[in-house]
């Protein structure tokens, strides 16, 4: 079940909500039950045969964590070996899910062996509940287990505002929240602060980012099949993604965040304005911030972090994004683009320790930083939606004009000097089978200064989040409240935005 759809928005959501706090008023217990069956049922909407995958997880992982607390707690020598075994069978499921076919297809490819197996279909979600748990079991087996009973912990895995497509969550930050009885009792604050950002995720994904990709879809599709995009429509289609990208995530975000509220329930902060960072580890610290920190403690960490050396340390980093990177999906366009950011962050890290400590960047300096950040991002981008690495490469290849270089007839008119200069130049002005003229360059150039400029959802709400990391700007001083100027605000936006759902499509973050 999507949440950009009208069964959730008009059925799922309302019956769960008066459900929840109905029962709630019986008892906290029931009221979890309760929760906890609407999130498998969510789940079991999207393909039934697959909770079974999901339940079973959860109770193997749960049975895993009680145990290594045990033997945490009683100094044995087997918590290291169920710890590595635990980890392991999660690890395997998820591989087996996500990469059997990437794997067999290569081997075929390589042998020339047709190997006749049928299609392994990947459970919506598993990479990120999957990894919630190893979190859990790993921190049992190091004492840091909150001791919570079956039902709170089936909760804290398949809570449906984050089970598809995250914040990963980790058990701190959740599952003492549901001991509190207030969580059971309505908070209309909590609950107009929730619609609040449910409203503007729903209006980033339906409005925004389906529109962009509308921008940048049909371009990638062509270079697949062999078509060569141009310069304009080349770097077209990667500004599309890039913000396409941008504010589908940002919208889950902003949902997931919305929906936990309406529960009172606070989930971590997700998405902090990446797009606004002047290096590539500014950009990690405010893009898919939970993953970030997930690879930091229990993968970076794991491979020995900067407890060896510099030179081990730049290893550990890459190696953490390359994994970083095929978690992501199983294809080599993700491999080559996690090694990309293992590289990019390598550099940073270089770049900073070669610089003199204490040394300001001016104003032009920081403007610098930031244009060869996105535009780094952007390369990023281009290699992580493409479809293969050839079609990458052919993008990459348009963006730097070798594809050649057309002007469109239809941009003539409002840009008469570039035509001109085009001209005076040799560049053939020709139709652009891929490019929608001046309004796709309005919009995009209108879109770049909203995620460059504007707050973001965290800040105008003055949300803070369970271990309060939520940002701060001078706009959230003032924290946000109901009002009818407000409620005129989201009324329009949702009423605009449930005109606009008649194609109801995927978060892109869905297929990871």
């Amino acid at each position: 079940m999507l949440f950009n759809s009208y069964e959730f928005v008009l059925v799922f959501l309302p019956l769960t909500l008066a459900a929840f706090y109905l029962l709630g008023s019986i008892g906290g217990r029931v009221a979890v039950a309760w929760l906890c069956l609407a999130s498998f049922i969510f789940y079991a909407y999207w393909h039934p045969i697959y909770v079974l995958l999901l339940v079973a997880s959860v109770v193997v992982n749960f049975a895993a964590g009680r145990k290594l607390a045990e033997l945490h707690r009683a100094g044995d020598w087997r918590v290291r070996p169920l710890m590595i075994a635990a980890v392991g069978a999660n690890i395997a499921a998820l591989a087996y899910f996500k990469y059997t076919n990437f794997v067999v297809d290569n081997v075929a490819a390589l042998t020339g062996i047709d190997f006749t197996i049928r299609a392994i279909v990947l459970p919506i979600g598993i990479s990120f509940y999957t990894f919630q748990q190893i979190a859990y079991v790993v921190d049992a087996a190091h004492g840091r287990d909150e001791g919570r009973n079956l039902i709170d912990y089936s909760l804290f895995v398949s809570f449906f505002p984050q089970l598809i497509a995250g914040p990963i969550v980790h058990h701190r930050e959740v599952l003492q929240q549901f001991a509190n009885p207030a969580v059971y009792r309505l908070n209309w604050d909590n609950i107009a602060a929730g619609i609040m950002f449910f409203v503007i995720g729903l209006f980033k994904k339906v409005v925004i980012a389906d529109t962009m990709a509308g921008f940048s879809s049909p371009v990638f599709a062509a270079a697949a099949q062999g078509a060569h995009p141009t310069l304009i429509e080349s770097w077209g289609a990667a500004l599309a993604y890039t913000l396409q990208l941008y504010f589908d995530f940002s919208g889950y975000s902003d949902m997931a965040i919305g929906l936990g509220l309406m529960f009172n329930i606070r989930l971590p902060v997700n998405f902090n304005s990446p797009y606004k960072a002047v290096s590539i580890i500014e950009f990690w610290r405010r893009w898919h911030i939970t993953l970030s920190r997930f690879l930091r403690d229990y993968l970076y960490v794991a491979l020995g972090g900067n407890r060896r050396g510099p030179r081990r340390r730049y290893v550990n980093i890459f190696l953490t994004m390359l994994l970083g990177g095929i978690w992501h999906g199983a294809g080599w366009t993700f491999a080559l683009w996690g090694a990309l950011h293992g590289t990019y962050l390598v550099i940073n890290h270089l770049w900073r320790a070669w610089r003199p400590p204490g040394r300001k960047s001016s104003i032009a300096g920081q403007w610098l930083a930031w244009a060869l950040t996105l535009l780094a991002l952007i390369v990023g981008w281009v290699i992580f939606r493409a479809e293969t690495v050839g079609s990458a490469w052919t993008m990459l290849r348009g963006m730097a004009g070798a594809n050649g270089v057309a002007f469109a007839p239809n941009m003539v008119e409002v840009f008469a000097p570039a035509a001109w200069l085009a001209e005076t130049a040799g560049i053939r002005i020709a139709p652009l089978q891929f490019f929608y003229g001046p309004e796709q360059a309005l919009l995009t150039a209108c879109l770049l200064l909203i995620v460059l400029f504007a707050p973001n959802s965290q800040q105008i709400m003055g949300y803070i989040a369970p271990n309060d990391d939520a940002p701060r700007s001078t706009l959230a001083q003032q924290r946000w409240s109901p009002s009818r100027g407000w409620a005129v605000v989201a009324a329009s936006a949702f009423i605009y935005t449930m005109t606009q759902m008649s194609e109801v499509s995927e978060f892109l973050y869905f297929q990871f």
